[in-house]
């Protein structure tokens, strides 16, 4: 099946899928059947050959699913394993908290710089990534190529910001900022990411 005819359901099981294995590898976990498998992810065996088979299938019939090899197919698939390139606009406290605690490289991205206002950020080291001023984006981008950029600056600069993302040429956007950029840039891929929404999700869950 082509890239572009697998569903978005699909797509958005796979990472965890690939988290799931990860778990299984690190408990020594080297075989694994897609009834064990459906257990653990909360599915049934047959919805997981069908994601599967979406992508030519991994497993053997009455063998079962080696666990490193399908963690390999499945970051080959996710596209994990490239190490794409990626800028942080905004080091406020959700940028910060980023750099700081979260693991982009086991996730695909490398962090190369990040931009931000703030005259105690510029100059300055973040885990190791520098920090630039806003006027400085295209002048990086120019010597240091990207794909990515992370959103974490206030709502009003992100229409504007985006807007020059996109003119550097840019894949895709990773936004934390609460305004609809899908609209405005239909053609570049975008992961929008609401707190508020899985809150409330939450709270439906519990409420009777």
């Amino acid at each position: 099946m082509h890239r572009g005819q697998v569903s978005n359901a699909v797509i958005r099981r796979m990472p965890k899928y690939y988290r799931c294995l990860n778990e299984l590898a690190k408990d020594g976990v080297t075989k694994i059947s897609s009834r064990t498998l459906a257990e653990y992810m909360g599915l049934t065996a047959s919805q997981i050959r069908q994601d599967f088979n979406c992508f030519g299938g991994f497993g053997q019939q009455g063998y079962g699913y080696n666990v490193n090899t399908l963690m390999t197919e499945i970051a080959s698939i996710l596209g994990v394993e490239k190490l794409h390139k990626a800028v942080m606009i905004g080091v406020g406290n959700i940028g910060h908290a980023l750099l700081h605690n979260f693991n982009f490289a086991k996730c695909g991205f490398e962090i190369v710089c990040a931009f931000d206002l703030g005259e105690d950020m510029i100059g300055n080291k973040i885990e190791g990534v520098p920090v630039l001023h806003p006027d400085d984006l295209e002048k990086f981008a120019e010597e240091n190529p990207f794909d990515i950029a992370i959103l974490a600056l206030p709502k009003k600069a992100a229409p504007e910001m985006s807007d020059r993302l996109v003119n550097l040429g840019i894949k895709g956007i990773w936004n934390f900022v609460n305004v609809d950029l899908k609209r405005r840039h239909p053609n570049i891929v975008i992961e929008d990411v609401h707190f508020a929404d899985s809150l409330m999700t939450l709270c439906y869950g519990i409420s009777e």
